[in-house]
Parts: structure tokens; sequence; C-alpha cells
């Protein structure tokens, strides 16, 4: 399972630059605007990386779920905190959302989160 999380991350840290060279101009802004969105304000990183996890099972995004996965560690999240955003993600994505937790446990087994 961890597997899977691992060959992700180096798969998509290997592609990143290629994509920066092929869509220059489309990698830069997205980038600018993930950085704005996901800044803190009114609400924290974590907070926002949170929102963006549950965002991403309810639309069954397993690349988004992995890499939200590991910006809510990085932003101090805890594994029952991460969690239970997926457990808020499962009610508004139903079936669909559920099977897509397992992601979610994939990515905290492979961050080693406790």
């Amino acid at each position: 399972m961890e597997n899977d999380v691992l060959d992700f991350f180096r798969s998509f840290m290997k592609a990143t630059p290629k994509i920066n060279r092929e869509i220059p101009d489309t990698a830069r802004q997205f980038m600018g605007l993930a950085e704005k969105a996901l800044a803190p304000g009114a609400l924290d990183k974590k907070q926002k990386e949170l929102i963006a996890l549950g965002i991403s099972v309810a639309q069954h995004c397993t690349p988004c779920i992995y890499l939200h996965v590991q910006k809510a560690v990085e932003a101090g999240a805890a594994r029952k905190e991460i969690m239970e955003a997926a457990g808020v993600a499962v009610l508004m994505g139903g079936g669909p959302a559920f099977t897509h937790v397992v992601e979610v446990l994939k990515a905290l087994e492979a961050l080693n989160v406790p």
C-alpha cells in the first residue's frame, strides 16, 4: 500500500519539471493560485489543507488525497484530524468517497503518521 503513495510522490516530483517546461504559464498560474488559496488568513494552513483533503476525497482524486494528506501533516494535522476530515467528505460524497478513504489511510501509513 505505502509503495503506491511513495511511487506517486517520486513520479510526481520527476514529472513536475517536465510539466513546467511544457505548459509554463498554466503551471505558474496554478501554483500561484494554490499558494494564495492555501496561505493563512481567517483560516490557518492546517484548516485549509483539511478542507482540501475533504474535497479531494469527495471528488475521488487519489493524487490530490496523497498531496493534501502530506501537506496537512506538514501543517501540523494529527491522524485523527485527517481521518475526521475524510469522514466529513464521505457525508458529502457518499459511497464513492467512502471507497477513497483507503487512499487517506495509505498516505498516512506511507508518511508514518501515528
